[in-house]
């Protein structure tokens, strides 16, 4: 678990946000008087993990010059430049060869969540190449996102739909088809790997929030 390898997605304009992410990027946005990205690294440090990667494209230098090397928090950072954004998919291709772990996990920098980062240490692939995590549905995305059945096994269709919680483990075979500094979303990988048997899905019971909308940073986390 310590010699693991954590992504932070970091790298989107934050449109949603508006005037608030304006002059500054989404991730340096504060959310209970603390960044968002904060939250992230301060829970990664709990787990004994050093090695971050973070993804940076909008206003990327004041996330360099906020965060540093990750000293304050024992970690040791890196940083992944887009020029232009990469998307999801393509931004995680674009930095593997930073991240030290196989498999390794990826977070997106605009969630909270109060799950324990120590679990991640708890997911077996075996035959798999990703695992993604699930939340019941909120009241901005009613239908989900994918079917889970009992097994984790996942589909795009079905009754019972949850929502991504925007983390996952993946394998870094799982990127191989991605194409090398080309825009490329998550989801359409995940079609695509669904398909083919190999994600597997996990619920979590923990709070989990989507920050957003400006709306959505006045959630309470208590």
């Amino acid at each position: 678990m310590p010699n693991s390898t954590i992504m932070i997605l970091a790298a989107g304009r934050g449109l949603r946000m508006g005037e608030l992410t304006r002059f500054i990027p989404k991730p340096l946005v504060k959310f209970h008087d603390k960044p968002l990205i904060v939250w992230h690294l301060e829970k990664i440090a709990a787990t004994k993990i050093k090695n971050v990667v973070i993804n940076l494209s909008y206003l990327g230098n004041q996330i360099k010059n906020y965060l540093g090397n990750g000293s304050q928090w024992n970690l040791d950072i890196q940083y992944s430049d887009e020029n232009p954004v990469l998307e999801t998919a393509g931004g995680i291709k674009k930095a593997i060869p930073l991240i030290n772990s196989d498999p390794f996990i990826v977070i997106n920098s605009d969630i909270f969540t109060n799950y324990d980062y120590l679990n991640f240490h708890k997911c077996v692939l075996k035959s798999k190449e990703a695992n993604l995590f699930f939340t019941n549905n909120p009241p901005h995305n009613k239908s989900g996102d994918y079917h889970i059945d009992l097994n984790g096994n996942l589909s795009k269709n079905g009754l019972n739909m949850k929502t991504f919680c925007g983390i996952g483990v993946y394998k870094k075979s799982f990127f191989n088809d991605v194409p090398t500094n080309i825009p490329s979303k998550l989801s359409n990988l995940f079609d695509k790997k669904i398909k083919k048997g190999l994600i597997q899905g996990q619920m979590i019971d923990d709070l989990w929030l989507d920050i957003g909308t400006p709306e959505r940073l006045l959630s309470p986390i208590n």
